[in-house]
């Protein structure tokens, strides 16, 4: 089935979808508790390793839920799947500020894993389908810029409201997501433009085809899942042992998620160098970053390694996501994106355990733990890079 695009719709619908995808993306991103999560969980009674035991149950789920929703998602419409999801993601944010035991925190995590499961797949196949030929990278840069810009916002907000009170920034957060629900409602759904009805089996069949993308998912993987361990859970526990007061997260947030907004300028850097050679590199930095941050306690250069971190990962999504929604040529986008995803929580789910057991050892083996990881995610991208050499000369 041809791809569907802007020229079987009214512009004006795409217009509306891709800015209430924006502003919904905007608000989930004022995350108050983001700039302390680390340090709010322990508050609470919880160890690194339960915070990483908890992230790989929340993978594991991730795994369990990805396909469902996105069978769901194509059968059902992308607007009610999109609805359901940020409902839930809603509960699970006041699920957060009530929780205080390792049995909440999981259960938040649980209810996480339904809504970002859902949202998974059907964010990206909703965007793409309603954008230009040729513009979809930019749209998905700006989409991850935009909530970005709500993660900083947050982050400024969020240094004044700690100082009051670290609870505070866990239910101010509530109310962003309901906003973001509203917007949902404003949605117009493309299901009905979709014919083409492709069973689940075929879809494993269409991904077993093309090995290559399946080494492309576990390489982001390993990077992505890395990128998240160093620039939200681990980066606190750096700047405690860089001597820098907790007052100043919120302003390091804010810093961390500017170079986060670089992903607006990801096509760009595509353009210029290629796509693979461009994520090449930046997974090299990922990588060189965290081996360096193994030996730092200078303040200033841990933010800068950090930032490096954050700022390469939003390069590399919007790279990543225009791939593999062009490897996709049927009509089952969203079930497809939800197998690809499936694959990465599948790492993500496995990995997230020993990220935590090292960090609990120490920070210098929390992030060698880091390096390593990042550094055989590297080496699977360069397999798959030949590989995709290899058939385009055949």
């Amino acid at each position: 089935m041809e791809v569907f695009k802007l020229d079987k719709i009214a512009r004006s619908s795409s217009r509306l979808n891709i800015y209430c995808m924006y502003l919904i993306v905007f608000f989930q991103g004022f995350v108050f508790y983001g700039p302390v999560a680390t340090l709010y969980r322990q508050g609470r009674g919880i160890s690194m390793y339960q915070i990483f035991l908890i992230e790989s149950v929340f993978w594991i789920l991730m795994i369990a839920f990805e396909i469902p929703w996105g069978w769901f998602a194509d059968r059902f419409g992308y607007k009610r799947t999109l609805l359901i999801s940020n409902i839930i993601f809603f509960i699970s944010k006041i699920v957060f500020y009530k929780a205080f035991s390792f049995e909440m925190f999981l259960f938040e995590r649980v209810l996480l894993a339904i809504a970002i499961s859902g949202l998974s797949g059907c964010d990206a196949a909703l965007l793409y389908a309603f954008t230009e030929e040729g513009e979809s990278q930019k749209v998905f840069g700006r989409y991850y810029a935009l909530s970005t810009l709500g993660y900083i916002i947050a982050s400024l907000m969020s240094t004044v409201i700690v100082k009051h009170s670290i609870d505070k920034a866990g239910f101010f957060t509530i109310f962003p997501y309901g906003i973001a629900i509203g917007f949902t409602l404003f949605i117009k759904d493309v299901q009905e433009n979709m014919k083409e009805r492709v069973k689940l089996k075929d879809s494993f069949r269409n991904i077993f085809r093309n090995k290559q993308i399946i080494l492309l998912i576990i390489a982001i993987a390993f990077i992505r899942e890395i990128s998240q361990a160093a620039s939200v859970f681990l980066n606190q526990l750096q700047y405690v042992r860089s001597g820098i007061d907790m007052r100043y997260f919120g302003i390091l947030a804010v810093v961390i998620q500017i170079g986060n907004l670089s992903s607006d300028r990801s096509h760009a850097l595509s353009n210029k160098l290629g796509k693979n050679k461009s994520i090449e590199i930046l997974m090299l930095c990922i990588t060189l970053c965290c081996f360096s941050l193994i030996f730092t306690q200078n303040p200033v250069l841990s933010v800068v390694f950090i930032m490096m971190v954050s700022g390469s990962m939003s390069l590399i999504n919007p790279i990543v996501l225009e791939i593999q929604n062009k490897s996709i040529v049927t009509g089952d986008r969203a079930t497809m994106l939800s197998i690809y995803a499936m694959a990465g929580n599948f790492v993500a789910a496995i990995i997230n355990p020993f990220i935590g057991k090292a960090a609990d050892l120490s920070m210098e083996i929390g992030f060698a733990a880091c390096a390593l990881i990042a550094g055989c995610g590297y080496m699977v991208f360069l397999i798959y890079k030949k590989m995709n050499k290899m058939n385009k000369a055949l």
